[in-house]
């Protein structure tokens, strides 16, 4: 069993992290920079190690600091949350080097799928459904891209092999228009991520997003823990999330499960994971595979009562999972909304004191925050201060406990997206039907 856990990683996830270990009697090492010494993990954990100044490249993102604290401590396992170094395959690799339990997938595992053009190889072989593309990196010649577009069908999108986040993709909808798109891209990847490789898919024109969860265990256990729809975004970044996906047939869900937990089976894969897929016209496209917890992972927890950082903590260390798929069941409806540092209307980043602040209560209501009344948001870091999770019997209870909760929120000195918030979860249409993930863009943000 893991005695002493070092969390590299901060805000609100830190104190999730550390609340598990509390639970599973794991004693905590939190690692911060000087701009994050007096936040509540922090003070709450056994232990903490300051690894070097506010800006994220000096101290959460310098892996031999983060590898150097957990010597020092004596630990015995990193978890590296869900920003940062938490998809670094390199990062991963080290922290086993140096005789510490990585709490994710192995390395390898994390290549492999860090690489959007080997994920999609992968998942093939799988059996997963992935969307018609070019099945390999563009190659060189400007002729052979032309004949690719042309075999998939306008619009395309090319997209950085090593892209994420909404980087490293353009849209593509006339052929005068391709080669242009293609060697802007390419120069953008090369910039963002060190790596000039695109590739090249089918444009869906209104999809939605919809992504399941899984847990493996490195016994060949495989079991999912449903599906979550996160089409509200904002320039390729969730907004609000909500499990499970509305209106999708049941054949269709239970087939999709079962090929990506055929999938985890194929390439041998241990710990918590989330397949995303595009969803349109009935059909379910591959895009990518997340080897972490994911933001979005408390909707999951209330409809499953499953703690999935407990579970991930325990695949780490070896033992198997606590449960089977039949044991799995599914209660209710859960709504997340990401509450931001931010102006609501021009998305201007908005760090400073918070002078007063007041989580909503009550029944169906759960809010994962590392703030309190004073604390200093940094402006070094992600904007994100809070997640609001409702739950509820049904889709329309959760959402009606959500738009009363955002009401009962108070966060005054800063500038919070929760207006925007309260706009979309107020909207008629998305109580009527679940929509694509243009659909922010097109109705609240100007």
């Amino acid at each position: 069993m893991i005695e002493k856990l070092v969390i590299a990683d901060r805000g609100e996830i830190a104190l999730r992290i550390l609340r598990a270990c509390r639970e599973l009697g794991i004693r905590v090492v939190a690692l911060h920079s000087e701009a994050d010494r007096d936040t509540k993990y922090v003070r709450l954990a056994e232990e903490s190690v300051c690894i070097g100044p506010a800006p994220a490249a000096e101290s959460y993102l310098n892996i031999p600091a983060v590898v150097a604290a957990a010597e020092v401590t004596d630990a015995s396992a990193i978890h590296p949350g869900y920003g940062f170094l938490a998809e670094n395959a390199d990062f991963a690799e080290r922290v086993e080097q140096s005789g510490f339990v990585f709490v994710g997938p192995s390395p390898d595992t994390m290549r492999i799928m860090g690489d959007k053009i080997s994920a999609i190889r992968a998942m093939k072989g799988a059996g997963v459904p992935c969307i018609p593309g070019s099945d390999g990196p563009l190659p060189e010649d400007a002729d052979e891209v032309f004949r690719f577009a042309s075999n998939i069908g306008y619009p395309v999108i090319i997209k950085a092999s090593a892209g994420g986040g909404g980087k490293g993709m353009r849209v593509v909808h006339t052929e005068a228009a391709l080669i242009n798109a293609w060697q802007l891209t390419r120069s953008e990847a090369h910039a963002a991520f060190g790596n000039a490789e695109v590739y090249m898919e089918r444009f869906l024109e209104r999809p939605r997003h919809v992504e399941f969860q899984i847990l493996a265990d490195t016994h060949g256990n495989v079991i999912h823990l449903g599906d979550r729809d996160c089409s509200m975004q904002r320039r390729h970044q969730k907004v609000l999330e909500e499990a499970p996906a509305p209106d999708i047939e049941q054949p269709l869900r239970e087939s999709i499960s079962e090929r990506c937990v055929e999938a985890c089976r194929t390439i041998e894969y241990r710990g918590l994971g989330t397949f995303e897929f595009l969803y349109e016209n009935g059909q379910f496209f591959f895009i990518e595979m997340n080897t972490r917890v994911q933001v979005e992972h408390p909707v999951t927890e209330e409809i499953t009562g499953i703690d999935l950082v407990k579970e991930q903590i325990l695949i780490a260390a070896g033992g198997p999972l606590r449960y089977t798929q039949d044991q799995v069941e599914f209660r209710g409806h859960a709504v997340e909304c990401r509450i931001n540092a931010e102006d609501p209307t021009t998305f201007t980043p908005s760090p400073g004191r918070i002078t007063q602040y007041h989580p909503p209560g009550g029944p169906g209501i759960r809010v994962d925050s590392h703030v309190f009344n004073h604390y200093v948001v940094p402006p070094y870091y992600d904007s994100l201060i809070a997640k609001v999770i409702s739950h509820g019997a049904d889709r329309q209870q959760a959402l009606h406990r959500m738009s009363g909760a955002l009401q009962e929120m108070v966060v005054e000195g800063i500038s919070t997206n929760i207006p925007l918030q309260q706009k979309v979860v107020g909207d008629p249409a998305l109580h009527q039907r679940p929509q694509d993930i243009h659909y922010l863009e097109r109705r609240h943000i100007n």
